[in-house]
């Protein structure tokens, strides 16, 4: 279960307000920054909940059989606008154009939101976050790779425990609860796959999913219930980035 919102904004020319008393600019920032605030708050209890349903074992993939280069395809291509407007430049490559196995969608979508959101953290203007995929037979390897300032030995080793961040520094400069790629983890192993990190500082870092290459017979059947758009996935997984 996820929570989402629809929209943020408040369009003043449906109110009789007068202008020379209210700045409607100062308004909309102030409402911008209330609607971010939301967003940080509904990813802090997403990831909360999720954490909660792991620790219990009662949360479930949905598994359906979906062509995994099509799914990371249009997540990526999604994300471009918004790369775009803090300075990054994100790469699409793929060495098959099909690849069919099975996943839960909304899962894949959630861990690749938050790799990006870890990249563009970690990364400044004009730095290159590229996503690749290989088709390696057995596997599909996923990978994530930036520009950015690199991750050190000693400290990628507890990157992915619970309530741990790379350093202080990372904590100020953007605000996360260091459970993000705890969850990653957990989702990538539950899809019964594999995520690895190399990275080196000063040259950037790349995370390495590797999923199976299995259909399962009996598919999920998606319900006829609303569903967040990913331009809606995208504002709540990038809720606590300061552009």
């Amino acid at each position: 279960m996820n929570l989402y919102v629809k929209e943020n904004r408040i369009n003043f020319k449906d109110y009789n307000i007068n202008e020379e008393v209210l700045d409607s600019t100062k308004i909309i920032k102030y409402i911008d920054i209330m609607g971010q605030n939301t967003q940080r708050l509904i990813r802090l209890t997403n990831n909360l909940i999720d954490i909660t349903c792991i620790d219990s074992a009662s949360l479930e993939l949905n598994l359906s059989n979906e062509n995994i280069v099509e799914v990371v395809e249009n997540l990526t291509l999604a994300t471009v606008e918004y790369m775009n407007k803090i300075g990054r430049n994100i790469i699409f490559d793929t060495d098959v154009e099909e690849k069919i196995i099975a996943i839960d969608k909304d899962k894949i979508e959630r861990i690749l939101l938050n790799l990006f959101s870890n990249a563009i953290k970690s990364t400044e203007k004009g730095d290159y976050i590229s996503v690749d995929i290989i088709d390696r037979g057995s596997d599909v390897c996923i990978r994530v790779k930036d520009t950015g300032e690199g991750i050190e030995e000693q400290k990628q080793k507890v990157i992915f425990e619970r309530f741990r961040q790379v350093d202080e520094l990372y904590i100020r400069k953007h605000e996360g609860t260091g459970i993000g790629l705890s969850i990653v983890k957990s989702l990538v192993d539950m899809h019964h796959g594999d995520i690895i990190l190399k990275s080196e500082p000063g040259c950037g870092s790349e995370f390495i999913i590797s999923l199976p290459s299995r259909i399962v017979d009996k598919e999920y059947k998606e319900e006829k219930i609303v569903r967040e758009s990913l331009k809606e996935k995208i504002e709540i997984e990038f809720s606590d980035i300061y552009s």
